[in-house]
């Protein structure tokens, strides 16, 4: 049996435990319960990544970009530009009105979060059944990943009906992560399935 405990993994648990401990304390000492919710709700993910790490497989790489998601999270909501935290920011101004604004900080994460999430559910679906066929490795992880989005949202409006003075965006903002998440899932699957004939023909000939 392979060690679940390797030098990379080390690593990436101390990396991460690194900055949930520091904005943890941040979030705390500020009163920002809503993100107190979602470190608490990130040690449950992370618990169960470690639980299921020796039947999943999941790669270094992908848990290098989740924890990496991890700390873009902690610093949209830690991190304060002018009067607005990260999350709010607008990068490029492509359509402001009201709650519909593209492109914020937010947007950016939920794709990148979500196209990681598809990531590590393709390779979980290729370990465990290796002859699902291209379509079903781009629709499954996609589908799937699209399907933990909804769950995040839940988790959000979780902290909108505990906490008071929370608001995290009404019906045009819940719609847009939603799509982003969509759009990221589906880049994800389909870059990793693009860069995947390549690898399998070299592997043939060889």
């Amino acid at each position: 049996m392979k060690t679940l405990a390797t030098p990379s993994r080390i690593a990436i648990l101390a990396f991460t435990a690194l900055y949930i401990l520091g904005f943890g304390a941040w979030f705390v000492s500020q009163g920002n319960y809503e993100f107190v919710w979602y470190v608490l709700t990130m040690l449950v993910v992370i618990g169960l990544l470690i639980k299921t790490i020796q039947t999943s497989g999941i790669p270094d790489w992908v848990l290098w970009l989740l924890s990496i998601w991890g700390l873009l999270h902690m610093l949209g909501g830690g991190v304060t530009i002018g009067d607005h935290v990260l999350y709010a920011h607008i990068i490029y101004p492509f359509h402001v009105e009201g709650d519909f604004v593209l492109l914020a900080y937010d947007q950016v994460v939920h794709a990148f979060g979500f196209g990681v999430a598809a990531a590590m559910l393709h390779g979980i679906l290729v370990r465990l059944a290796p002859g699902v066929k291209r379509f079903g490795r781009i629709w499954f992880p996609a589908l799937a990943a699209m399907g933990l989005s909804v769950v995040n949202e839940i988790i959000e409006f979780s902290a909108v009906l505990v906490f008071p003075d929370t608001w995290v965006g009404g019906y045009y903002n819940v719609s847009l992560d939603l799509v982003f998440n969509t759009l990221g899932a589906f880049i994800a699957v389909l870059l990793i399935e693009l860069l995947r004939k390549p690898i399998k023909h070299q592997v043939a000939t060889i």
